[in-house]
């Protein structure tokens, strides 16, 4: 939503210092050479990428619009998931953990937490990362190295669109000047015409120019901004599930895998202690209470 007030915002200031001056409005609408810069915009994402990245630089772009997936509730459920799993774990045996990751749809611990059932790629690498502890053999080194390995791969993955948009950014400007100069050629064959006509195809060239820039600065390259901080944001998602993880996995208690996780979360969405706390006890004495 705050990239959409963000848009209104640059539309609202170029176009009221256009009225300002009192300009004509009309003479910034020339369809042409929205068809030869959106056009051409579009070609270069199909020439450059392969139609996966097409689907996800779409799908990137509409989430730009709506709030950041990972809340500071998102956290604390994450948070709590982890310690429930973890404290029963300790509880039982090794047996158990591994039920939970291998069907952890069905399983009693992970499949009332739809916070990481619904993120499939979350879920893969947190559960494949314990399924590798639970058959041994693994140092926490080693699986440390691996969860790095992972987010590395995902992260640079989830970067694609990104790069797809911030080359079509860059390419706006001298798309713009394409339709400048194809509205100048216009231009020169209309010399021997009216003067009004020839300041027309002048301006509509102008336009042109114009529409690239705006279009580059003011729209597309903040999109992708938007976009990389959104990848930052997952990406410091992981970090927290890997944190957790590899505290659980040395030995510490749950409530210290927790909080060693907890620490990992970005100051904005992260919980106080007491905060985190109060949360990790709430399902024991609701059972309790039950």
């Amino acid at each position: 939503m705050i990239a959409l007030v963000g848009i209104i915002i640059v539309i609202a200031a170029v176009v009221g210092g256009y009225l300002l001056e009192h300009g004509n409005l009309l003479v910034l609408f020339q369809p042409a050479e929205l068809v030869i810069i959106g056009g051409a915009s579009l070609g270069t994402v199909f020439i450059a990428n392969p139609m996966r990245t097409i689907l996800a630089l779409v799908k990137g772009i509409g989430g730009a619009f709506r709030g950041s997936h990972y809340t500071k509730d998102v956290y604390m459920m994450t948070l709590a998931m982890m310690y429930e799993l973890f404290t029963t774990t300790k509880k039982k045996d090794s047996a158990f953990l591994e039920r939970e990751v291998d069907n952890p749809k069905e399983a009693p611990v992970l499949s009332k937490h739809p916070v990481l059932i619904k993120n499939p790629h979350a879920l893969h690498f947190f559960c494949d990362t314990l399924r590798m502890h639970v058959t041994g053999g693994v140092t926490p080194f080693d699986l440390d190295q691996i969860m790095e390995d992972d987010m590395a791969v995902h992260h640079a993955d989830t970067n694609e669109p990104v790069k797809a948009l911030q080359s079509v950014g860059e390419g706006l400007p001298g798309l713009g000047i394409v339709a400048a100069v194809l509205g100048v050629v216009i231009t020169m064959g209309a010399l021997g015409g009216p003067p009004e006509m020839i300041g027309h195809k002048v301006a509509a060239a102008l336009v042109g120019t114009f529409l690239g820039i705006l279009l580059c600065y003011g729209f597309v390259g903040p999109i992708a901004a938007n976009l990389t901080l959104r990848n930052e944001e997952e990406h410091q998602y992981y970090e927290c599930l890997r944190n957790g993880i590899l505290g659980f996995v040395k030995g510490a208690a749950p409530i210290v895998a927790v909080e060693q996780a907890r620490r990992t979360i970005p100051p904005h969405v992260r919980p106080h202690f007491q905060e985190c706390e109060a949360n990790l006890k709430k399902p024991a004495a609701e059972a309790a209470a039950a």
